[in-house]
């Protein structure tokens, strides 16, 4: 490695310090010159003009309060790995509502931790904590378009998941899940990476067998309003065990259920968020059919656990993960509004096309391959996401007429239209 190399990547890392100690020294020099030592008037000349060097001085002072205050940004306590435990892990689609809670699990465990995002639905404020720690980078980059890097792990949770979100562009959701993750499959095999692919219990569609086991095939609408998303992650899993079986690529597969906690998007447009939110403002809760049709929900550090399990595994299939505990939609409505203590009614909706009549994870092959079982109830996580929503809402966050421009929420009755449980 030449000097210059070795140069580059010390000031890369070390920018702040190197900055502070810049801007130290010119502190110094003015200062100097400021009291005479060198040159006695507190002047000096620019082109034609004098200027007062103590504005300089004041100048520079600000700065470096400034860069004081970003030198004491205190990060959370990590540990100290050698080089050979610490692994360099990328997480497409990381500072989303699960990726940011991975994020968090990874850098705590003292790992160095690459997130990629496109900022779709994924917000900078979910992983704003690590922002400047040496072991942690933020890339604005669209999985579809490809990345190098050099990496031990990748999980690859890029994608729109809630029905507003991911049919509001099918095509580019299809693209993210077909060459997005050719692109990561194509990376991992190049620097020899174990990926995991965060799939989905939608591949199950509207399933014909209660509970799910991993080797029901499913029944899904291939041209239905659901299928953009529900097609792409069976390809995403079909390309996942090609690479597999052609190139040995080390590839892990989670079919995740509904989830559920802080840092979910207010315009998820999920049943959860949903329903809380519509509880705590004391707006009418929707239920869509007659509420009748059941969801199994986890709460987001339990399918934290489950996916770093199922990556540090030796089990390569597909893996449920998801909270075996069913609710109607009624009783699910019923029950947040007891927690919340709103005065909400409960409307009925049409249902939605496709929209699956019963969704339950048989976990039986978690628990005996990577010994994974949820350890959060619905009840407690609800609590936990209740204020999380309510602190949300406190703050303002919430969805306009005329804000945004592009992306989902700008056209606000296409974003109702497709909101779904």
């Amino acid at each position: 490695m030449s000097l210059q190399t070795s140069v580059e990547r010390f000031v890369k890392a070390n920018k702040v310090m190197v900055m502070t100690a810049c801007l130290l020294f010119a502190l110094a020099f003015v200062t100097t010159l400021s009291t005479g030592a060198v040159v006695k008037p507190r002047q000096k000349t620019v082109g034609t003009a004098v200027v007062d060097v103590r504005d300089d001085i004041v100048e520079i002072r600000e700065e470096l309060e400034r860069l004081k205050s970003v030198t004491n940004k205190v990060y959370p306590e990590v540990p100290i790995l050698n080089e050979f435990q610490r692994k360099r892990i990328l997480i497409t689609g990381g500072a989303g509502f699960v990726g940011s809670h991975l994020t968090d699990k990874l850098m705590l465990q003292g790992h160095e931790v690459t997130v990629m995002d496109n900022f779709f639905t994924g917000r900078k404020k979910n992983v704003e904590k690590w922002i400047g720690h040496p072991h942690f980078e933020l890339v604005m980059h669209d999985v579809v378009e490809p990345f190098m890097i050099e990496v031990d792990e990748i999980y690859h949770l890029a994608s729109p998941a809630s029905p507003p979100h991911y049919m509001y562009n099918p095509i580019h959701t299809i693209k993210t899940n077909s060459i997005g993750t050719v692109n990561m499959l194509g990376l991992a095999n190049r620097v020899g990476a174990r990926l995991l692919l965060a799939s989905t219990s939608e591949i199950y569609g509207d399933p014909e067998v209660h509970p799910q086991t991993e080797d029901y095939r499913g029944n899904v609408n291939t041209i239905g309003p659901r299928a953009c998303y529900d097609e792409a992650k069976r390809m995403a899993e079909t390309m996942c065990y090609a690479y597999e079986k052609q190139n040995h690529v080390q590839v892990r597969v989670a079919r995740i259920f509904n989830t559920f906690g802080p840092r979910m998007h207010l315009g998820d447009g999920r049943v959860v968020s949903n329903f809380i939110i519509q509880a705590l403002q004391n707006k009418p809760i929707t239920v869509y059919g007659k509420g009748q049709q059941t969801r199994s929900f986890q709460y987001v550090s339990d399918l934290v656990d489950g996916l770093v399990a199922l990556m540090n595994g030796n089990y390569s299939k597909p893996v449920n993960i998801g909270n075996p505990d069913e609710y109607t939609m009624l009783q699910f409505a019923e029950k947040i509004k007891d927690i919340t203590g709103s005065e909400s009614e409960i409307v009925y909706k049409p249902l939605p096309k496709d929209d699956p009549s019963r969704r339950k994870p048989d976990i039986s092959l978690a628990k005996r391959e990577i010994g994974w079982q949820p350890k959060v109830s619905v009840h407690d996580g609800l609590v936990k996401a209740i204020k999380y929503f309510k602190a949300e809402l406190d703050a303002g966050n919430k969805m306009v007429k005329n804000g945004r421009r592009s992306g989902p929420y700008a056209a606000l009755d296409l974003y109702e239209k497709n909101s779904q449980t």
